[in-house]
């Protein structure tokens, strides 16, 4: 595992294994706590919508977050990770779609520590880029079991953030920043990453594919035999680190079987004025040293960005419609994916 603090090594590092994690990046206190308070309103909304529609006996407000969120998804048999996310989906996007995108939220993506190492990784002219995504990711042996009598959330499959934008982006110098808002031993499902594959070409993605396991096989995901996945290396890491990846690093996450939360923010990063891969989705410029005027630093005018996205996808792309299909690049039945 590659941990880094001085600069010069930070991109060594990352141009030779394609990624690099990095401590004492966000400030647990002053960036982390308040995404945690906010999101604790979150939840307060989300018990009372759940209440009104008589899906949840109790608000269940003595509980403290982490219990709360798992007594919720058990006794609704669903995870409401939409409420909480600060994206929306691709398709069937109402005009009350639940999304969130608090200034807390907004604090983290333009904290100027984590700007500092993608500044050094991609320049100064930086967009924040809308492939973004919060991952609240109970124990598995705490949550209600799919049809298949899986757990409705757990591990993440292999893949390539390069494969979930757009052939737009192929140029594009993208960079995800993944990192977690508490401590991510082993055993609570980190990513895990296989150094050296950022060299190599983008890898198909497939769904359906024979060889994986029963409980991801409808998964668009890399099938294993187009990579070495026993180099994969697990990246535990300390509430405050963060890790700074390629877009063509294959990676995936370990299944969380601790006893705690794992609750981690996934964002993406571009030079400014290269295509965003999904820009139907609001991006913006996190920083610029030749224009700093053009930085934004108003969450509300963040939020009433994603309002306005909301709206105009509320329009398109509604029950298997296909106004837009520039959300996803692969289509079934490549070579590839067969066993």
């Amino acid at each position: 595992m590659t941990t880094v603090s001085n600069k010069q090594k930070i991109r060594e590092n990352f141009e030779t294994d394609g990624y690099v994690l990095v401590e004492n990046v966000l400030d647990p206190h002053k960036v982390l706590d308040p995404i945690i308070s906010e999101y604790e309103n979150v939840l307060d909304d989300l018990c009372r919508e759940l209440y009104k529609q008589k899906e949840i006996k109790s608000l269940h407000e003595d509980l403290e977050f982490d219990e709360r969120i798992i007594q919720i998804y058990n006794e609704t048999g669903r995870a409401h990770s939409q409420f909480f996310d600060f994206s929306l989906p691709f398709t069937d996007v109402k005009s009350n779609t639940p999304f969130w995108s608090g200034p807390a939220v907004f604090n983290a993506l333009t904290d100027s520590k984590l700007l500092d190492i993608v500044e050094e990784l991609i320049g100064g002219e930086i967009t924040s880029n809308p492939v973004q995504h919060v991952r609240i990711k109970p124990p598995e042996d705490r949550l209600p079991k799919d049809e298949n009598g899986f757990p409705i959330i757990g591990a993440t499959i292999w893949h390539q953030d390069h494969g979930v934008v757009t052939e737009d982006a192929d140029q594009t110098d993208m960079i995800t920043v993944w990192f977690s808002l508490t401590d991510t031993p082993v055993e609570a499902g980190p990513l895990k990453v296989v150094p050296g594959t950022h060299k190599g070409d983008l890898l198909t993605h497939c769904t359906n594919y024979v060889g994986s396991e029963e409980q991801f096989r409808k998964l668009r995901q890399i099938p294993t035999k187009l990579f070495a996945q026993d180099l994969g290396v697990p990246l535990p890491m300390k509430r405050g680190s963060a890790i700074f990846m390629h877009k063509r690093t294959v990676h995936s996450s370990l299944p969380n079987i601790s006893n705690r939360m794992r609750w981690s923010f996934d964002l993406r990063y571009n030079p400014t004025g290269q295509n965003t891969g999904r820009t139907m989705f609001p991006g913006f410029v996190a920083r610029s040293r030749n224009y700093p005027e053009s930085e934004l630093r108003d969450p509300i005018v963040w939020r009433n960005m994603w309002l306005e996205c909301r709206e105009k996808m509320s329009r398109i792309n509604q029950e298997g419609s296909d106004d837009i299909n520039k959300f996803s690049r692969w289509s079934d039945g490549h070579p590839d994916c067969e066993s």
